[in-house]
């Protein structure tokens, strides 16, 4: 029997627009090593090793006994809307009207929504080099275009007002950030951040701040964006502090004239988020969860705190402390290993000589990535000491 080749079907441009996501690819080769049963100590996703609490569990199962599993409103159930707008009240004394809140399939979905709103073909977006790579391409796949702007120690690794003064053109359309940060762990201070709303706002732009990692906050009370204007939008997840990462839900605050957009994306790119996600997240925002959830939080403090001076033990530099997320943005030129000027190479010498991972700072835009990696303490305290004490082997420190 003849075989019947495969046609060459031509591909999006954007495709190739679009570079590998390296973290997967570092993750890949860590499994490897681990079915070959190496012992593998995870630094590098952004992953907490904590799980949905009890009582988040306990209403996704009353959810599936109930069969409240058919489609929501693509906006997402009024209870749940309800819910994160409490939430805003109690985190940050705002008032924030419900029907502004768009529940979407995880923060991912959200700012896809966000582009495919905003975003027209050779628009140009400003962010920070160094960000999180997925933001950047998710500009690219609106067909617009993104700005890195080279954001070092000095600025925090975040986007200044003078940044946003300085750059602006005809093409620019708005401005991506993200406070906390993947993958620094700095925060835009409150008021360089109202700074920046008000830069955009007067050249008519939009400002979109991802705040996923807002609930993980340290050294000062978080102060969300929501609170410098109806204009601008605010993206959102149940993953990092709420601990649902594969329950893919995540949501928008959007100003009121914009809702109508939102929803009608929504319909026809995503339908709805998950029922069951929805259903079980309701119990996020009891008071019993939120107290388990503000332990873990000062556990992923206790985790810091650890981390980063064994870092510089270790030969790494930390210009900046970190004050939330989960991650160590550490400059790697001086650690004591032949590698050390390459943080893809070293990564990968740290993975097969010591089972550590880490994440070069490749995925993370063009401003000196060879010179950082990013470390990720969303994982148990013990392995964290395990960690160092193998590096500590093998840079002979």
């Amino acid at each position: 029997m003849n075989s019947v080749s495969e046609p060459l079907l031509h591909l999006a441009a954007r495709v190739d627009a679009i570079q590998p996501f390296y973290v997967m690819e570092m993750m890949k080769e860590a499994e490897l090593l681990e079915r070959a049963g190496r012992d593998i100590i995870h630094m590098s996703i952004g992953q907490p090793d904590f799980t949905a609490p009890e009582p988040v569990l306990e209403a996704a199962a009353n959810a599936l006994r109930r069969g409240d599993m058919h489609y929501t409103s693509a906006l997402g159930i009024r209870p749940l809307r309800e819910a994160i707008a409490g939430h805003y009240a109690h985190a940050y004394g705002l008032d924030v009207d419900p029907a502004r809140i768009v529940v979407t399939a995880g923060a991912s979905a959200a700012l896809l929504l966000a582009c495919a709103a905003l975003v027209d073909r050779d628009d140009e977006v400003l962010m920070p080099d160094p960000c999180y790579p997925c933001n950047r391409h998710f500009v690219t796949a609106a067909e617009g275009k993104p700005v890195l702007v080279p954001s070092g120690p000095a600025e925090r690794f975040q986007l200044t007002a003078d940044d946003v003064e300085r750059l602006w053109t005809a093409r620019t359309r708005g401005v991506l950030l993200a406070s906390p940060s993947n993958p620094t762990g700095t925060s835009i201070t409150p008021d360089e951040l109202k700074r920046i709303v008000e830069v955009v706002r007067a050249r008519g732009g939009f400002t979109v701040v991802d705040e996923i990692y807002q609930g993980l906050s340290y050294d000062a009370p978080p102060v969300s964006a929501v609170s410098f204007g109806d204009d601008v939008i605010t993206v959102n997840s149940f993953s990092k502090y709420f601990n649902m990462t594969g329950w893919r839900l995540g949501w928008l605050v959007v100003p009121p004239s914009l809702v109508d957009a939102f929803e009608k994306l929504a319909q026809n790119l995503f339908i709805c988020a998950s029922a069951l996600a929805q259903h079980a997240a309701l119990a996020c925002f009891k008071p019993e969860t939120l107290a388990i959830y503000e332990m873990r939080r000062l556990e992923f403090k206790r985790r810091r705190d650890f981390l980063v001076p064994a870092l510089e033990s270790l030969g790494f530099t930390v210009p900046v402390m970190p004050d939330g997320a989960f991650y160590v943005y550490a400059d790697c030129r001086n650690v004591p290993h032949p590698a050390a000027r390459d943080s893809a190479a070293l990564t990968s010498a740290m993975l097969h000589d010591a089972g550590v991972v880490m994440v070069p700072g490749i995925d993370f835009g063009t401003a000196a990535p060879h010179d950082y990696v990013r470390v990720s303490y969303a994982t148990a305290y013990s392995r964290l000491e395990e960690a160092v004490e193998r590096l500590r082997g093998v840079f002979k420190r």
